[in-house]
């Protein structure tokens, strides 16, 4: 079986430091909000280059406490992309307002910045790009667009730690990043994790205080916020592995790049395009296939563990019944999430089992065109 992920490797790799890490905790005593959220605060904003970064318990938190802090709720319109995870319509639903939902570029998956401008109105309060995937979405046009019509841009950068675009790293062009640091993230923790960011110190001080009960002193409450605290143990894993960030992700670039070899005599497999002056981190590798649903059960079938992110589009979840959107609404992102199929991407992953990867995935595309045509 060659997994999606191996995350066993990657400790393989750190796991002595990991454990003293972890152990050190555990002796300080300190345990919320220590010594290592403090650091790794630091570090981090280091990292990014950005001003203030503020830990949270979790990528679906920073969305949420984003849209808080902006001062974002009912009867606001936030335009973002349906081909994504839940979280980031979701982070809409909880302050109340209502997530407009724009077709995607049919190459990069992301949110196609031409087509924004038709989506606003005067109910229109921010634009969420999310850099799938962790490939950046075309940040200039996006943010020409929210500086024209006074909008508030937050990145969801929960896929893309260290991608960059034009030499900036994402979640840090907008108003406020948001990132994620679950265990499968290219920087992820043992447990959940978040992350925001922001070079505004209006928007920090907000979150710091939503993320603590809405009180920035102690048993001081001013508005309803939230217990969102990243665990102090996560903070000491985080600071482990931030130093081998550069180096795992250009390993995930070099396996992408293998597999785009491996892949260049088969018409049949259409490899991710990157964007000019953009740095992608393949947190997945995505490809669109003929009849995906048949070569994914046979790729299971054979020990390949890939994975479908996203086969239902978030505008026809029932979780956005409400919103009226039928099939047809938005055409490209339908017909991607019919043909996509990520394949198994981490550092570790042996140019061997890459190669494996690639010959399984051509003889069972294979395979089910020749029962097509029979």
């Amino acid at each position: 079986m060659i997994p999606i992920l191996d995350s066993k490797r990657q400790y393989a790799q750190i796991g002595d430091k990991v454990e003293k890490a972890v152990v050190d905790v555990l002796r300080s005593g300190s345990y919320i909000l220590g010594e290592n959220n403090k650091e790794f605060s630091k570090e981090i904003a280091s990292y990014l280059d950005v001003k203030h970064a503020v830990t949270l318990n979790s990528g679906t938190d920073a969305l949420h406490l984003a849209l808080r802090a902006l001062d974002i709720g009912e009867g606001d319109e936030v335009i973002s992309t349906a081909f994504t995870f839940v979280a980031t319509s979701e982070a809409i639903g909880i302050v109340g307002a209502k997530p407009i939902f724009v077709d995607i570029n049919a190459d990069t998956f992301n949110l196609d910045a031409e087509k924004i401008e038709n989506a606003i109105t005067p109910k229109t309060k921010a634009i969420i790009p999310v850099h799938l995937y962790g490939q950046p979405c075309d940040m200039d046009v996006i943010m020409d667009i929210a500086k024209r019509h006074n909008l508030y841009v937050i990145e969801d950068a929960c896929q893309a730690i260290g991608a960059e675009y034009k030499g900036k790293k994402v979640g840090t062009i907008g108003d406020i990043g948001c990132f994620s640091f679950y265990p499968t993230k290219n920087l992820g923790t043992m447990g959940d994790g978040g992350l925001l960011t922001t070079n505004s110190t209006a928007i920090n001080d907000r979150v710091i205080a939503l993320r603590n009960h809405g009180g920035a002193i102690r048993y001081h409450h001013d508005e309803i916020g939230v217990n969102s605290r990243l665990d102090e143990i996560q903070a000491a894993i985080l600071r482990v592995k931030l130093p081998y960030i550069n180096e795992w992700n250009k390993k995930r670039r070099e396996n992408a790049a293998r597999y785009n070899e491996l892949f260049k005599d088969c018409a049949d497999v259409q490899t991710p395009v990157e964007l000019d002056n953009t740095y992608c981190v393949y947190h997945q590798y995505t490809v669109k296939i003929p009849n995906r649903d048949e070569v994914h059960k046979l790729l299971l079938d054979n020990g390949i563990g890939a994975m479908l992110y996203y086969p239902i589009p978030l505008h026809l979840q029932k979780v956005h019944n409400y919103l009226g959107l039928t099939e047809g609404t938005l055409p490209i992102t339908e017909e991607n999430t019919k043909l996509v199929i990520s394949l198994p991407m981490f550092p570790e992953i042996t140019p061997e089992e890459q190669k494996q990867v690639a010959d399984t995935l051509i003889a069972c595309i294979e395979k089910t065109k020749s029962k097509v045509s029979a």
